[in-house]
């Protein structure tokens, strides 16, 4: 049982691995592609992780399995934000497509 819905969580971690690199190459600015990669390496190499855990249970491979996991869980979506707010203090301006600039927003408040 363990082994199936191990391989089920490794497919599903391949899947939002595969479309995030897709969302890496078709996302028009650099916020957009932090978005994909944070969701790329969150889910799918968690998903990964996981289902490695429930392959080999308990033993030294799995443990390591859940601590990457764990580490993963805390750091990827943490460095892709402080990735994006130093792109937008250093200048880098969002795709002229975009609908709403919050950070900017909130800014041009701060200024008056």
């Amino acid at each position: 049982m363990n082994e199936r819905v191990g391989e089920i969580l490794i497919v599903i971690g391949l899947a939002f691995d595969f479309f995030g690199c897709v969302g890496l190459i078709r996302f028009p600015d650099v916020y957009g592609r932090l978005q994909a990669s944070a969701k790329c390496i969150t889910l799918g190499t968690c998903g990964i992780l996981f289902g490695l855990f429930l392959f080999k249970g308990s033993s030294p491979t799995g443990i390591k399995a859940l601590l990457c996991l764990l580490f993963i869980i805390l750091t990827a979506p943490v460095s892709a934000h402080t990735l994006a707010r130093s792109a937008y203090l250093s200048g880098v301006k969002p795709w002229d497509g975009s609908v709403v600039d919050a950070y900017g927003k909130d800014k041009e408040k701060e200024v008056i």
